[in-house]
């Protein structure tokens, strides 16, 4: 955690995360004063304070308890879909590009929001961002199998976006999955179709 004595908010931060040290849902802290040590925050390219990185996670701004122990238990992996959904809802499509640029394989937790037709639009532009520059990538690739699986789904904004990922993977085994969404029911699925295989 990054912190200064003038900030505010920076003592109930370092706090909820005291707390969270002490009952063990993080394993470690440390705690740098910018004020003595302005090289971090310059290095890590923090212009402002609370900051903290927990797990993969970078997070700026004051954060109440709960919120806390949620990254903290995002930190371990099992949530990073919804971290995904939480990101890109805040605009930080940046940090889940990063993450994913980390971990390639993580591109799979961004199928729930794909798959998610109440997904506000933001985070669906958001993931969709994120897909495109990983068009033609082996982490997009490998996703095939359940975004075919995908394309069967209800709703037709789900079969949609589908319809567009599967063009980005530039992989010829997309073709008949992408074949059967030329006779779906929705005229607007039936073009993305289109388009992607001609992209293929």
């Amino acid at each position: 955690m990054l912190l200064s004595g003038h900030c505010p908010h920076c003592p109930a931060l370092l706090a909820g995360l005291t707390e969270l040290l002490k009952r063990g849902a993080i394993g470690r802290l440390e705690a740098v004063n910018i004020e003595s040590n302005p090289e971090l925050a310059m290095s890590l390219g923090v212009r402002s304070v609370p900051w903290m990185r927990l797990g993969p996670f970078e997070l700026a701004g004051s954060r109440p308890a709960g919120e806390l122990a949620l990254w903290a238990r995002r930190a371990g992996e099992a949530g990073m879909a919804d971290a995904f959904h939480d990101l890109l809802k805040g605009g930080d499509a940046a940090q889940v590009l990063r993450l994913i640029e980390e971990a390639p394989a993580r591109l799979s937790d961004l199928l729930p929001i794909v798959a998610n037709p109440e997904a506000s639009l933001n985070v669906r532009l958001g993931a969709g961002m994120v897909f495109e520059t990983f068009s033609a990538a082996p982490a997009l690739r490998a996703l095939l199998p359940a975004l075919c699986e995908l394309a069967r789904h209800d709703d037709a904004r789900v079969r949609a976006d589908v319809a567009h990922l599967l063009g980005l993977t530039r992989e010829p085994s997309a073709r008949p999955c992408l074949e059967a969404l030329l006779k779906d029911a929705d005229s607007d699925v039936r073009e993305i179709a289109t388009e992607s295989l001609a992209g293929l």
